[in-house]
């Protein structure tokens, strides 16, 4: 039996061992470091690990990452080793329980949550959208997961350059986009967030990425040549006063200038912040003294340059809920452009540099953070049942970008919540009970609707009413997760009770008119009275809609129609069937045409406006907010933005056994020299052609040339390429494209 390990991989095995240990310093102990050794010599003689889907060495491969979390977030001891046992326990090399007894239950409990997190992974590079709520779950239960997640990631984008498998490195690519990315951005891992945006342009817009990298290249003499200009006064200000320090100019990375493009709707050209310039002060670690030097740098450089005071950003007195410290302004440099300056200590650059693990460093507390609130929020969201997973998901990724507002207590404690949160927000995030009973607010001394979008430094007084309940459109007034499960909750108590209410005041008038009460009865007046449910109808009668001695009527006629058998039941009975039958054949020809995600079938989709994919096309589904699936063609116009950022509502999709007789519209562009007969000759082929027919036609003409655009129904790709061929060979005709 061959070895699993390569003579390569052993030899990289323990030079990725020995680096690590010097990475670790004394945070594992000496009898641990033996023991991981001899548990990494026992995995090297294994043959029952599994490599990847890119060939990758399971073992190898949680080394790489132990060195990332090592070197590049900080994190040491416990976290390290149980990366490096996590594959070893996951190819039952060690058992749970043997990692428990020999190193502790901090080491086995990271192992657990890696392991539940890698087996979402068995089956896809990317996360599967119904694994999502699950991967969620495994993260809310311990922060360094993430983080490890996070550097798993990064590794796995850097070694993944070379590989001949495109269509999973594109999944990855995604995935990282979508999800890692925001996260190393909510944990203040900024540098290892720019490298995976970085990445996974480069494996997803290749073309994009180069050209603005080029770009880059081309102008860095002048930009350079301009930092220089720019720092030189400022240099010599600071070293008169006496400060030690650095300064640099720093490129935006690729991505953050590409989405600049994008927003600003300009080329390349017309963006003026490709760079900030950074101050990093050594000060020594006393906060005051620290904040004091960096106002002191602000005052010099604001004394030397004009500064845009719209663009000032304070998160020296007030930092982000990761840690993040700095303080960053625009001001007028030279030639009239605008130039962003940051200014931070040696320890603020290691926090925004490093993110939470440098953070928890200085503090030395972990429950420091607001992150650890944030965390408590999404698992709540999750637990709770009725939430449906993916409007979870979408919530979860506004909350990992959204930047924060600081309001204040009359008593002037101080909150963070996420900028856009109103009034309503804020009653929630002190506590679910004030939230309930909110009718408004004082802010800073003035009243305010629930409505109303709080900004930072707001002085807010939450004014409540016993009689106050909470009401479904509250759900269309919060921005936070935390106020949205809140709410949802409060009002399916309030339901439940509605209904428990109105049921029971039913009951007590069949009662009082001395009526037995049959389930199967009710059930079919029901369903006559047009409720699609129980629910709906006791929500009717709590509403005051229904009135109950109405209904005992409509009981008793009820009653007398089923024990009467005349025509009217059997004509019924016969529509009814008729329908089902009908219903039945539609779903069967819907069943026929595409296979969504894992084989499902029968599956309610429909097919999108914008890419109008036809039977033969290569296609994927779209999860839309209503729960419908859209069909999209994989080249749709839209498909790369959709891929970026809502990857986890995407699901595979396929055609299946073809569903006889359906067609499809689709829109033709037609290109040419405006020839005598052109349009008769267009008109005359298709009609020619067997299962296709035309719809409309338009043309128009301009200086000898025209252009037009035909809908046809068709039924499949292989007809419509043969078209497409016989349209091309019409003399004149330059052009035939698919809209």
């Amino acid at each position: 039996m061959d070895d699993f390990f390569t003579s390569e991989e052993k030899k990289e095995l323990f030079s990725l061992y020995r680096h690590l240990l010097q990475s670790a310093g004394d945070s594992i102990s000496w009898k641990d470091c033996l023991k991981l050794k001899r548990h990494l010599i026992k995995a090297a003689q294994c043959n029952g690990l599994q490599r990847n889907n890119f060939g990758m060495n399971p073992v190898i491969r949680d080394l790489q990452t132990a060195v990332i979390v090592a070197e590049e977030i900080g994190m040491k001891g416990s976290c390290l080793v149980g990366i490096m046992l996590h594959e070893i326990v996951k190819g039952h090399v060690l058992s749970i329980d043997e990692v428990n007894a020999e190193y502790g239950d901090d080491v086995a409990s990271i192992i657990k949550g890696l392991v539940k997190t890698n087996e979402l992974y068995a089956k896809s590079p990317a996360i599967e959208s119904e694994n999502f709520r699950n991967l969620l779950l495994s993260f809310a239960e311990d922060m360094r997961v993430i983080l490890i997640m996070i550097a798993d990631r990064v590794n796995v984008m850097r070694k993944i350059k070379d590989t001949g498998n495109e269509g999973d490195r594109i999944k990855v690519a995604n995935e990282a986009a979508y999800l890692y990315a925001p996260l190393a951005h909510k944990l203040g891992l900024y540098k290892l967030k720019s490298e995976l945006e970085d990445l996974s342009l480069k494996y997803t817009q290749k073309e994009t990425y180069y050209f603005i990298k080029d770009k880059l290249n081309e102008t860095k003499a002048s930009r350079d040549k301009y930092i220089a200009a720019f720092i030189e006064p400022i240099q010599k200000k600071v070293s008169e006063a006496g400060l030690k320090f650095d300064i640099k100019g720093r490129t935006k990375s690729i991505h953050s200038i590409w989405n600049k493009i994008q927003k600003q709707k300009t080329s390349f050209e017309g963006i003026y912040d490709l760079f900030a310039i950074r101050i990093i002060l050594d000060s020594e670690p006393d906060p005051a003294k620290e904040k004091q030097e960096c106002w002191q740098v602000y005052s010099i450089v604001t004394d030397m340059y004009q500064p845009n005071p719209k663009r000032l950003r304070d998160w020296l007195s007030i930092p982000k809920s990761n840690g993040y410290e700095s303080l960053h302004i625009t001001v007028m440099g030279p030639e009239g452009k605008w130039v962003e300056v940051q200014i931070r200590t040696r320890r603020m650059d290691e926090i925004a540099e490093r993110g939470l693990a440098a953070h928890w460093r200085y503090k030395g507390i972990k429950g420091e953070t607001g992150l650890d609130e944030w965390l408590t929020s999404v698992r709540e969201a999750l637990e709770n049942a009725d939430n449906d997973s993916l409007k979870v998901m979408d919530q979860f990724k506004m909350d990992l970008y959204e930047d924060e507002v600081f309001v204040f207590t009359p008593k002037g404690d101080l909150f963070k919540l996420g900028k856009g949160a109103t009034v309503l927000d804020f009653a929630f995030h002190i506590h679910s009970k004030l939230g309930c009973k909110c009718i408004g607010a004082k802010v800073n001394g003035k009243n305010a609707q629930l409505k109303q979008k709080l900004n930072s430094g707001d002085q807010v007084e939450i004014m409540t009413s016993n009689t106050q309940t909470p009401k479904q459109d509250w759900l269309n007034i919060v921005t936070t997760s935390k106020a949205r499960t809140k709410i949802r909750q409060a009002l399916k108590e309030m339901v439940a009770r509605q209904h428990a209410f109105a049921k029971e005041t039913l009951e007590r008038k069949f009662k009082n008119r001395k009526l037995e009460y049959d389930e199967a009865t009710m059930m079919r007046l029901i369903k006559r009275l047009g409720f699609k449910n129980v629910t709906e109808f006791y929500q009717r009668i709590a509403d005051g809609g229904l009135d109950v001695n109405e209904i005992l009527d409509k009981y008793v006629e009820q009653q007398k129609r089923d024990s009467d058998t005349h025509d009217e039941i059997v004509y019924r009975s016969a529509e009814g069937y008729n329908l089902q039958a009908a219903q039945q054949e539609e779903t069967t020809s819907k069943e026929d045409v595409l296979v969504i995600d894992q084989n499902l079938k029968g599956l309610e989709f429909k097919l999108a406006k914008c890419c109008n994919p036809i039977y033969g096309d290569d296609v994927f589904g779209f999860v839309t907010v209503s729960g419908g699936i859209k069909i999209h063609r994989a080249d749709c116009p839209n498909a790369n933005q959709m891929r970026e950022r809502f990857g986890y509502r995407i699901v595979k999709a396929r055609w299946a056994g073809k569903s006889v007789g359906t067609q499809y519209p689709i829109t033709l562009r037609v290109v040419g020299h405006d020839d005598i007969g052109i349009v008769t000759n267009i008109t005359s082929i298709i009609s020619k052609e067997n299962g296709i027919t035309l719809r409309s036609i338009g043309i128009d003409s301009h200086d000898g040339l025209f252009s037009g655009t035909l809908t046809v129904m068709v039924g499949d790709t292989g007809r419509l390429e043969a078209l497409i061929k016989k349209l091309r060979t019409i003399k004149g005709v330059k052009q035939v494209s698919r809209n």
